[in-house]
């Protein structure tokens, strides 16, 4: 049997209340008004007398009964209206609210629940509103986190085929020359020229694989370091300290303006471990006599050095793993492109700004931080 729906159960429901209460008012009325029998008595001289007890109030109570029927049909009609309009009043939001939480079910962003009064039912549309506004902002934090899921998985792809190729060449090299060496052929039978040479490329091998454990690794420490207060003064005078040797053995002028104290809440080692990497390719890209600068403007932290350009081309894949400009391919001058990969990854990860950029006068680099 097909459920009755709300409107015709309430309106019959109602209806059913009003109609009982209506014949029973009108049962208890036709009761107390009955009309008393005629009283007929005989007197000892055998004269026939009527008594009766007809007064105006018999007359009124006919009157009320003969009135009964009229009165019943318009308390039903009357009953039958008022049953319709208040299962409207009552049925039409509830029936709003089964409309509108089915386009929610379809997830319609535009779906919501009108208000019209304060009460009960008011107050279950607004929690309904509530409760709909939460869903859509939780599936699409849960969007965002997937688009970052996605684009983090991407990165790592990316990074595992670039270190595979980068690890290739010297992989291929290493071998060829021990199996040239095993062969002797022509110059490889010198063993003390070459095991030594082997070595160093087992020994750059070694390093290249720390590296890219510590890169594949940079945004998982970067998230499960938790932020703290710091001194930004203090650390990067203390990060300054080695390169400022580094610069100083090379002839190039470092230049450290830093203010006595700057607060700032982030997570030390992995903000250290990239700050690290900028002063090291700046040290490392700047020729003696020139400089190396380092200082705050505001609440940015910029590090410059001076330096031939990186072309705008170049720029854009600076951030790449093992991508190094045409003029520093060599590893021993170039490094193995990982620095600003690093630090690419953890400033996103630690959702930090920044910009790396050529200057015009002098001519340099200049990388800011925008905390």
């Amino acid at each position: 049997m097909k459920q009755m729906k709300i409107f015709p159960k309430t309106f019959l429901y109602t209806l059913g209340l009003m109609l009982f209460i209506v014949g029973i008012a009108h049962l208890l009325l036709y009761i107390f008004t009955k009309p008393e029998w005629l009283v007929i008595s005989v007197s000892p001289h055998d004269e026939l007398s009527f008594n009766t007890s007809l007064n105006v109030a018999v007359y009124v109570t006919q009157t009320v009964l003969r009135a009964l029927p009229i009165s019943l049909a318009c308390c039903v009609i009357i009953s039958i209206a008022c049953s319709f309009v208040f299962s409207r009043k009552i049925t039409v939001p509830i029936k709003q609210i089964g409309a509108v939480t089915e386009q929610m079910a379809r997830m319609e962003k535009g779906a919501v629940c009108k208000i019209h009064a304060n009460d009960e039912i008011g107050i279950l549309a607004e929690h309904i509103n509530h409760l709909y506004k939460s869903l859509l902002s939780a599936i699409e934090s849960l969007e965002i986190e997937k688009q970052r899921v996605s684009e983090i998985e991407k990165s790592k792809v990316d990074f595992l085929r670039a270190a595979s190729h980068e690890l290739k060449t010297p992989v291929t090299a290493l071998n060829a020359t021990l199996e040239n060496m095993i062969l002797g052929v022509g110059k490889y039978k010198d063993y003390d020229t070459y095991l030594p040479e082997c070595r160093e490329m087992t020994g750059h091998l070694a390093d290249m694989i720390h590296d890219i454990l510590e890169t594949s690794k940079a945004g998982l420490s970067a998230e499960n370091e938790g932020a703290a207060e710091i001194d930004l003064s203090a650390m990067l005078s203390s990060l300054c300290e080695p390169y400022m040797l580094i610069a100083k053995a090379k002839g190039i002028n470092f230049c450290l303006k830093l203010p006595d104290s700057f607060k700032a809440v982030l997570p030390p080692q992995m903000f250290g471990k990239a700050v690290s990497n900028i002063l090291a390719n700046a040290v490392a890209y700047t020729e003696s006599g020139r400089t190396v600068s380092v200082y705050f403007d505001g609440r940015d932290i910029l590090i410059e050095n001076e330096c031939v350009p990186i072309p705008k081309e170049a720029l854009r894949h600076i951030a790449e793993p093992f991508y190094r400009p045409d003029f520093a391919r060599d590893r021993d001058r170039g490094g193995n492109g990982l620095g600003l990969y690093i630090v690419d990854t953890v400033f996103k990860t630690m959702d930090i700004s920044y910009s790396f950029c050529a200057m015009e006068e002098p001519q340099g680099m200049r990388f800011t931080i925008h905390l």
